[in-house]
């Protein structure tokens, strides 16, 4: 078999088949809820992260929805809502918020293959990992507005203090 003809092989594979191949190869756990959508869940270093893939045809883009176990009592919400915007004022790319229905944080972030171009595994594996990094980044933030007290200013502060040298 050629490299064209490989190449050819490749193209018109759909992009939740690409993300399952990924999956796959990293020996992750994952659901497929349909052509469109495909579920996995991700160890990070404070909390397992529950990963979606869902492509939206309409829009010709591949979504990802990052969210972690963290429900949000209405006595914290308005706290919580001022951490996700000072914490979105700090991401070159995807965002958070605070998901109604369910009242839990959601990292959310798309792929966008308009005109019919395909999604890369490296495409993928980016996006997945800008998703962990930041829900890695933040995490502590939003446990020191939720179980600490903390204003949304402190609790920012206080998760991007970085040390620097050895103890």
């Amino acid at each position: 078999m050629s490299l064209t003809h490989f190449e050819s092989d490749l193209r018109n594979e759909h992009p939740v088949d690409v993300v399952e191949h990924m999956a796959s190869l990293n020996q992750w756990a994952f659901e497929r809820a349909g052509d469109d959508e495909i579920s996995m869940s991700v160890t990070g270093g404070w909390t397992d992260y529950h990963v979606s893939f869902t492509w939206l045809p309409d829009v010709e883009a591949l979504h990802l929805g990052c969210a972690f176990d963290f429900k949000v009592p209405d006595r914290r919400r308005a706290e919580i809502l001022a951490l996700v915007s000072l914490v979105n004022e700090q991401l070159w790319i995807g965002h958070f918020g605070l998901w109604d229905s369910e009242g839990v944080m959601i990292y959310r972030h798309s792929l966008l293959l308009t005109g019919g171009l395909e999604p890369n595994r490296a495409q993928c594996e980016s996006l997945l990992n800008a998703a962990v990094t930041s829900c890695e980044r933040f995490y502590q933030a939003f446990q020191f507005v939720l179980w600490a007290g903390k204003s949304a200013r402190e609790a920012l502060d206080t998760a991007m203090f970085e040390t620097t040298g050895e103890a």
